[in-house]
């Protein structure tokens, strides 16, 4: 039984504003019942996450059956392009991500291509958007980030993350900065564990600090939390729940110090280890409002009817125990509501169109940085397509294809193809590896795949060893390219996606 039906109007207040300040995810590609009965409690917000999408056709469906519950109902995702992609889940983006953007540097590209994924989001019902990733990525050994990063230079990110957010909003999707105030320096991947940046308050204003700026002075409709101990802030608590970091910095006006926002605060996913493992995800919920965040994400882990009762119980509680002033349990949900109202006026049935794939083409060409040897011979037949894969970072999932095997092939007929991971590498050692991938290439010339080859030293061994048993091999570097090029020809594609796999392709093959 739903506690709405207590009789008691206050406490029916209560409990609609703490389902309004959730964002849960649920399972299966159809609204489940206890969706239904959330919403007419009074929960406002729901999450899609691959597991939800199989088609463009299928998400419009549930969306608009989302819709007849509520029409304000805000419909969030994670879509970053790129690795991170829920609508693509079953075949990859068809955008390039943050990195290739960057290593673009042209602000109208990236306004084009967040455009045309915000009208892939309208086609499909989806009204708020957790991206873009606003995060400098100054640690090239960063676990998490990488390419979902427009790059290492504050200023760069800056323009871009402006650029996204007004490509996205412009067709009517609110944008979400994330992950304040900043997740670009950390080693540790929030999903597992409470990473902890070390720096200056200074450091952290003229660095990470300053795409949020750009987003914020944008007009930017949310700005999502980090789970990341930011010592120079609060030497207490994680950002998500933190007063100095959400009120006294992001809320606050400029001329007090803050960054003046005054749009929507939402939590990375509060089940993520970083909070789940430290606080709890209830206490966590009620921690991260009472210090001025206005929305919980959740579900990506734990999405069933319990885990939302048991979060929404929380809150009522905390405020029944002095532990969370009403007044900002109000204030957030109304805050919700605000964001609500702003995407169901946008709907403009008349002005949907399908989006254009071939500008994320167009971007991922451009993105290219093509490395040629003396000793490159053009590619005229089949290939064997050696791709060296890491472990997949919780954010991006390990479901959705990535590469550029596919592509390859499909430009040059015949073309074979082999996955290579870490443990059989360790199992066998370089030598083993190597002699697998050249027996199963036989007489066929190698294009090597890799990731992140400077940050897996399991990559780099094997890929030395490849490149000096044959030096016609060609290397595809599809993560953040901070090794050395080799190989007859080296092309960075500065993300991973198949639109970056195919640009690679037509190099290869001449095209």
């Amino acid at each position: 039984m739903s506690i709405r039906t207590s009789g008691n109007l206050t406490q029916d207040r209560l409990y609609a504003d703490a389902l309004v300040v959730l964002q849960p995810g649920f399972d299966g590609v159809t609204v489940p019942d206890w969706i239904r009965r959330s919403v007419a409690d009074g929960l406002l917000s729901v999450a899609l996450y691959g597991r939800n999408c199989t088609s463009p056709e299928q998400v419009a469906a549930l969306t608009a059956d989302l819709h007849k519950e509520n029409p304000d109902i805000l419909v969030a995702i994670d879509e970053e392009g790129g690795d991170v992609t829920r609508l693509e889940v079953v075949n990859g983006s068809s955008w390039p991500g943050n990195l290739a953007l960057g290593a673009i540097d042209d602000p109208a590209v990236t306004r084009a291509v967040a455009r045309e994924l915000g009208h892939s989001l309208v086609a499909c019902g989806v009204n708020f958007n957790w991206a873009p990733s606003a995060d400098v990525n100054a640690n090239p050994d960063n676990p998490v980030i990488g390419v979902r990063a427009f790059g290492a230079d504050p200023q760069l990110c800056a323009r871009h993350t402006a650029a996204w957010v007004e490509g996205l909003q412009s067709v009517g999707i609110a944008a979400c900065a994330k992950h304040f105030p900043g997740h670009g320096d950390t080693a540790v991947d929030s999903h597992h564990g409470l990473p902890t940046i070390d720096v200056t308050e200074p450091v952290l204003r003229e660095r990470d600090l300053v795409p949020f700026q750009a987003a914020i002075d944008q007009g930017v409709k949310a700005v999502m939390t980090a789970h990341i101990m930011a010592t120079a802030l609060d030497t207490e608590y994680p950002a998500t729940l933190s007063h100095s970091v959400l009120t006294k910095l992001l809320r606050a006006p400029r001329v007090e110090g803050g960054l003046g926002f005054e749009g929507l605060i939402v939590t990375d996913a509060i089940e993520m280890g970083a909070i789940s493992r430290t606080y709890g995800a209830a206490r966590g919920t009620v921690l991260a409002i009472a210090a001025g965040a206005d929305a919980i994400c959740t579900g990506g882990e734990t999405y069933d009817e319990a885990f939302v009762t048991e979060l929404a119980g929380a809150v009522v509680r905390a405020v029944h125990d002095g532990d969370l002033p009403e007044e900002r349990l109000a204030d957030a949900a109304d805050r919700v509501r605000t964001l609500g109202a702003w995407t169901a006026e946008q709907g403009r049935p008349d002005g949907r169109r399908a989006p254009d794939p071939e500008v994320g083409l167009a971007a991922a060409r451009r993105a290219l940085r093509v490395t040629t040897h003396a000793r490159h011979t053009p590619v005229t037949g089949p290939v064997h397509v050696a791709t060296f894969a890491p472990e997949a970072n919780v954010a991006a999932g390990g479901a959705t294809p990535w590469g550029a095997a596919a592509a390859v092939a499909e430009l040059l007929p015949g073309s074979g193809h082999a996955t290579y991971t870490e443990e059989p590498a360790a199992a066998d050692g370089t030598s083993g590896l190597l002699a697998r991938v050249l027996g199963e290439a036989g007489e066929r010339r190698v294009v090597a795949v890799v990731r992140d080859v400077h940050r897996r030293p399991w990559m780099t061994d094997a890929l030395r060893a490849l490149v000096a048993a044959r030096p016609d091999t060609v290397v595809i570097e599809m993560g953040v390219p901070q090794a050395e090029p080799v190989g007859s020809l080296h092309i960075a594609t500065y993300g991973a996606s198949p639109v970056c796999g195919r640009a690679a392709a037509e190099v290869i093959a001449g095209r």
